[in-house]
C-alpha cells in the first residue's frame, strides 16, 4: 500500500492553512465571548459529524457504494473505548490516547469482518445489508447488559473530549480530514475511484477490486470509530438506541448534501446541518421527512447508475463481438 502521507504540495499546504485559520477563528470567538454556552457546546458535535461525513464519503462518494451502517462503527468505537476508560484507572492523557486506539482498531476489525461478505453485494442490496448489521450490533449492545448496562446506557464516562478540550478534538478532526484527502489523491485513492467509475474495466487491468473495496471500508470504519470515541467522551453517557439507523441516515444526508466525492462539501454540510437544528428548533418535526425524501432520491439515483452501467457494458460487449467478427471474416 502506498504511503498515505506524501510530500506536501500547494493544495495540501492550502488545506492545512485553512484548518489552522479555522482554529484561530474559533478560538477568537470563544475567548472573545462571542459564542454562548449553547453554541460552544456544538463545537465538538460539529467536529464529530465532520469526521463521520468525511469517512463515509470515502465509501459512498469515492468508492461508490451506498452504506447505511456507519453509525454501527461509531457505536463500536464509542462503547469499546468507554468500557475501557470506565473500568481502568490511568492518567487522563494516557487513558484517552489508549481509548482512541482501542475505539479505532475495534471499529476497523468489525469493518473488515462485515466488509468481506457485504461488499460482494451492490447498490440497494448493500445498503439494506449494512442497515441490518447496524441493527444487529445495536441489539447485541442491549443484550450485553452486564458489560454495556443494556438499554439504560453506559454512564460515568470521563469527559476527555468536551468543549473544554476542544483543541485536542480539532487536531484529531484535522488529521482525519488531511489523511483521507491525501489517501484519495494517492495511488490507492485513484484505484478506489476507478472501481467506482467502472469496476469491470478496473478488474480487467489487474486491479483487485475486492481488496480496494475492503481497504476503503476498513479505513472508513476506523475513523468512524475514532469519531465514536470523541462522541462518548463528550456526552458522558451513551445508549444503544443513539446509534440506530436514523443516525446512519443523518450522516448519509450530510454526505449527499455536501456532494458525494467532495470532502470540502462534507465539511460545510456537517457544519450547517449541526447548527441548523439549533437555529430552527420549530421545524425539527420535519427532519425525518426530509431525510426520507433524500434517501428515496439516493435509491433512485443508484438505480439509474446501475442501469447506465449495464447498458454501457452491453454496448461494449457488442462492439467487441463485432470487431472480432470483422477480423475473423464472418461479417
Amino acid at each position: 500500500m502506498e504511503k498515505i502521507f506524501q510530500k506536501f504540495d500547494k493544495k495540501e499546504i492550502r488545506n492545512i492553512a485553512i484548518l489552522v485559520i479555522g482554529y484561530i477563528f474559533i478560538t477568537i470567538l470563544i475567548k472573545g465571548g462571542f459564542l454562548n454556552r449553547q453554541y460552544t457546546s456544538l463545537l465538538v458535535p460539529i467536529a464529530v459529524n465532520i469526521m463521520l461525513a468525511v469517512s463515509l464519503n470515502l465509501v459512498t462518494g469515492f468508492l461508490g457504494e451506498l452504506s447505511l451502517g456507519h453509525a454501527c462503527f461509531m457505536s463500536i468505537g464509542a462503547y469499546s473505548s468507554a468500557i475501557f476508560t470506565v473500568n481502568t484507572n490511568l492518567p487522563a492523557i494516557l487513558q484517552f490516547i489508549i481509548a482512541l486506539i482501542i475505539g479505532g482498531i475495534m471499529a476497523a476489525i468489525f469493518g473488515f469482518l462485515i466488509g468481506v461478505p457485504v461488499l460482494r453485494l451492490r447498490g440497494d442490496y448493500l445498503a439494506i445489508v449494512t442497515l441490518g448489521f447496524g441493527e444487529i450490533i445495536k441489539s447485541v449492545l442491549i443484550a450485553m447488559s452486564s458489560i454495556t448496562n443494556g438499554a439504560k446506557g453506559l454512564s460515568k464516562i470521563p469527559l476527555y473530549s468536551n468543549y473544554k478540550n476542544y483543541t485536542v478534538v480539532y487536531i484529531i478532526m484535522a488529521i482525519t480530514v488531511l489523511m483521507i484527502a491525501n489517501l484519495v489523491k494517492s495511488r490507492d485513492g485513484r484505484a478506489i475511484c476507478a472501481v467506482r467509475d467502472n469496476d469491470i474495466a478496473t478488474e480487467s487491468i489487474g486491479i483487485k477490486v475486492s481488496a480496494y473495496k475492503i481497504k476503503a471500508f476498513v479505513i472508513s470504519a476506523f475513523f468512524a470509530g475514532i469519531a465514536g470515541v470523541l462522541y462518548a467522551h463528550n456526552v458522558g453517557i451513551i445508549k444503544p438506541t443513539t446509534f440506530d439507523y436514523n443516525q446512519s441516515i443523518e450522516i448519509l444526508v450530510i454526505v449527499v448534501l455536501g456532494g458525494m466525492g467532495s470532502i470540502q462539501g462534507s465539511i460545510i454540510a456537517a457544519i450547517i446541518l449541526t447548527i441548523l437544528p439549533e437555529l430552527l428548533r420549530g421545524a425539527d418535526n420535519y427532519r425525518m421527512l426530509l431525510y426520507s425524501i433524500a434517501l428515496i432520491l439516493i435509491m433512485i439515483f443508484n438505480h439509474s447508475k446501475i442501469r447506465e452501467g449495464l447498458m454501457e457494458n452491453r454496448t461494449l460487449s457488442k462492439l467487441f463481438q463485432k470487431k472480432g467478427g470483422v477480423e475473423n471474416g464472418t461479417s
